[in-house]
């Protein structure tokens, strides 16, 4: 039997209270699995939050930990993606003697922009599959970046 260890993206439907975010992300650390990336939101116009997880793991686990969060009680929903659509931002802070045109351009082709200029540094931001975000990141790096802050996966099923 192979044991495969692959990117899985799971989204989980809750009540909006109280130690939910706890008790989800506890039934991972039970069993040693590390979440890559972590987003919460409310749902608008309504009582519920929506939790995005970005982990590895065999799909085995997987189902297990599928199987259990359906046993929590805030839950309502949990998907593990198969067709969806995900994206990712990334924030970058540059020094302003970097060339800003060039910083721009490779902005625009990750589906970004330069979003503030102060006196000292540039902040660039980028919406993008996870995938393209981590190449943006490596392709910054000519450009000295002074800081980065990645915002974690959102996920939607088509």
């Amino acid at each position: 039997m192979s044991i495969d260890n692959e990117r899985r993206v799971i989204s989980v439907i809750v009540m909006n209270e109280s130690s939910v975010l706890a008790r989800v992300t506890s039934l991972f650390a039970a069993r040693g699995y590390n979440i890559s990336s972590l987003t919460v939101a409310p749902i608008p116009n309504s009582e519920m939050s929506h939790i995005t997880i970005e982990t590895q793991g065999s799909s085995r686990v997987m189902e297990q930990i599928t199987k259990q969060l359906h046993k929590l009680i805030p839950v309502y929903k949990v998907i593990e993606h198969e067709e969806m659509v995900e994206k990712e931002m990334v924030l970058v802070k540059f020094p302003i003697a970097e060339n800003l045109s060039d910083i721009s351009a490779l902005c625009s082709a990750y589906n970004g922009g330069i979003v503030n200029v102060g006196t000292e540094m540039v902040i660039a931001m980028v919406a993008d599959e996870p995938s393209r975000v981590k190449h943006f990141i490596e392709a910054t790096e000519r450009y000295n970046p002074i800081e980065v802050v990645r915002g974690g996966v959102v996920a939607i099923e088509r």
